[in-house]
């Protein structure tokens, strides 16, 4: 995984609650074997007619948010079933943060295991940067390392982070990485116990 330290992105607003996995990427598309080619699926039924082809009326279709990196959503986002495809999805589109009021504490914990950074604002905040990112093209930097948010328009904001979340981000570490770290302790208790 990318270390995140400090991030400068495009803000895509979703200004909608209780965004649930299958909403993010339907079921009828987690047949792949690999972590790639879902961001095409990304919001399906939203972003796509009966036909395949992208809607004009949602929002992620508009020019000014191609290339967004930055999600900003309603509280309760990544509901619904616990499958990591969600975040394979939103990653693979493009998003590295996802700021909301609230999320499903497995889409969360599925977040910082696979290199997006879930940001938990207040709901005013939240409110604040959906208002701006629908009014115009609106960049927002995330900064792990302060735990901060802000943009260059005056507003910024504080989050918190669990520590060991906190430290996995800021290394593009997963699980198996971490247990790479230890490799030689590891050796040297095999070693001992042969």
């Amino acid at each position: 995984m990318e270390p995140i330290r400090k991030h400068e992105g495009l803000v895509y607003p979703l200004n909608r609650a209780n965004v649930d996995t299958d909403q993010i990427i339907p079921k009828q598309f987690l047949k792949r074997i690999s972590r790639q080619g879902f961001g095409q699926f990304v919001f399906y039924n939203w972003r796509f007619d009966s036909k395949g082809e992208l809607r004009e009326d949602f929002s992620l279709n508009q020019p000014k948010y191609e290339d967004t990196t930055i999600l900003v959503a309603g509280e309760n986002f990544g509901c619904g079933s616990s499958r990591e495809h969600a975040p394979w999805a939103l990653q693979d589109y493009g998003f590295r943060v996802i700021i909301a009021p609230s999320y499903a504490d497995i889409f969360y914990n599925n977040c910082t295991k696979n290199g997006i950074l879930p940001v938990k604002l207040t709901e005013a905040e939240v409110q604040t940067l959906i208002k701006n990112a629908e009014a115009d093209k609106y960049y927002l930097t995330v900064d792990l390392e302060e735990k901060k948010v802000y943009d260059n328009q005056g507003f910024e904001a504080s989050f918190d982070l669990d520590a060991y979340k906190r430290e996995m981000l800021l290394n593009g570490w997963d699980d198996i990485s971490v247990t790479l770290n230890y490799a030689d302790q590891i050796a040297e208790f095999e070693k001992a116990r042969a």
